[in-house]
């Protein structure tokens, strides 16, 4: 049962600091963010909040900085519309998976053979079902009795 109020209380979480990040948050620096996903303690007092920021390193660590100035900011939010005993200190954290899942799709670009590179499928490394047929077995329809109602 704890389990789930956990889950429940990350996910109001994430609702609410990625609609304020969206919507209210004017920082020039916090731009390209997306919150992926939100981790609570078990006392639901600490979250962390893991963002992917699109962009090169400098860009990234800009709006990890500017998060982390708004946490006050996105805490009072957080306060007035999730009603808890307390209110959960927010930390942000840089979310990798993202960049790593573009790095790892790179690669496997340069590594697999493009389909250009691939030979062409030809037709006579299979055989035709006609061939692989005895010249003595008729084919349906054509040489064979007929069955059914002949008028």
């Amino acid at each position: 049962m704890r389990g789930r109020r956990v889950q429940k209380a990350a996910e109001a979480v994430r609702e609410v600091v990625s609609w304020s990040i969206l919507t209210e948050l004017n920082d020039p620096r916090v731009r390209d963010v997306t919150v992926t996903y939100v981790e609570m303690s078990g006392d639901l007092r600490q979250a962390k909040v893991h963002v992917s920021i699109m962009g090169d390193d400098v860009k990234q660590n800009l709006g990890l900085r500017g998060l982390q100035h708004a946490a006050g900011f996105l805490q009072s939010k957080l306060s007035s519309r999730i009603d808890s005993r307390y209110t959960p200190r927010i930390e942000f954290v840089l979310d990798q998976g993202v960049k790593q899942s573009i790095e790892i799709s790179r690669i496997l670009k340069e590594v697999l053979p493009k389909e250009s590179d691939e030979e062409p499928f030809e037709s006579d490394q299979l055989e035709s079902p006609e061939s692989e047929r005895s010249s003595s077995e008729p084919m349906d329809g054509v040489d064979g009795p007929t069955s059914g109602p002949t008028s």
